[in-house]
């Protein structure tokens, strides 16, 4: 192969590297490891980029079932192994600290403002969630998470509802979501739904991310200029050889 041909064969690849590179990470702070300390959302601790006004906890590793959270009624614990719990309550696969929402007592949902949107663009969400039940309660509960970008009822969606037995946890579960953008800034939020009130159902959330679900139309062009530049010089080789 002439070293031009290379050369444009390497401009090729660029081209599909710009491609990957435009899935740039739109949500700050993912993985709840920026916080002031182990709490409650807006009462004891803060988390950075995310406010929430209801029942929501941000744990550390291993503390669900021993050290626990604390809050306006006083320190919170789930169960799990270290405790007396049915399992052990399984660590993210993000790892660190986590998010914990009641969905059935003062519940307000987890958000943070997206910005740099495309109208009509397309976007990927993904997070990992779990189940589980307050320490010290008893009964099967259910757990769900409803998510949201933007305000319409129209656009939000849910995970599975989860069937949690007494005294129990789920591992973690992934989901990705995909939602269209109608605004350059809008809310990403997640709702945590549970039932029963009284047995306190817990939803568990951690490693959010937020990328475009199909490249920019800069990385389309660019990738098949690459592309095509490739096949014109590969074509111009086998007509000189051929003469």
């Amino acid at each position: 192969m002439h070293f031009n041909t290379i050369k444009l064969a390497i401009a090729g690849f660029a081209a599909l590297s710009t491609f990957s590179a435009q899935a740039t990470e739109l949500v700050k702070n993912g993985g709840f490891e920026q916080v002031s300390g182990i709490g409650q959302f807006n009462h004891t601790v803060t988390v950075s980029d995310w406010s929430s006004n209801g029942y929501n906890f941000v744990f550390a590793a291993g503390s669900a079932d021993t050290t626990g959270s604390v809050g306006s009624y006083g320190a919170l614990t789930l169960w799990g192994a270290n405790n007396g719990g049915n399992n052990p309550l399984a660590a993210s696969h993000n790892g660190g600290n986590f998010i914990a929402a009641d969905g059935a007592f003062e519940v307000s949902p987890i958000q943070q403002t997206i910005n740099g949107l495309v109208v009509g663009q397309k976007y990927t969400v993904n997070f990992e969630w779990a189940a589980a039940q307050q320490s010290g309660f008893d009964g099967a509960t259910t757990e769900q998470w409803l998510v949201n970008l933007g305000n319409s009822a129209a656009t939000q969606q849910s995970t599975a509802v989860y069937h949690n037995p007494s005294h129990s946890s789920s591992g973690w579960m992934k989901e990705s979501m995909t939602f269209t953008a109608a605004g350059t800034s809008q809310i990403l939020s997640f709702l945590a739904v549970g039932t029963p009130e009284g047995k306190p159902p817990f939803s568990l959330l951690d490693g959010v991310s937020m990328t475009s679900a199909v490249p920019e139309p800069g990385s389309w062009a660019m990738l098949f200029a690459g592309l095509g530049m490739v096949g014109f010089m590969a074509r111009r080789r086998r007509q000189g050889n051929a003469a």
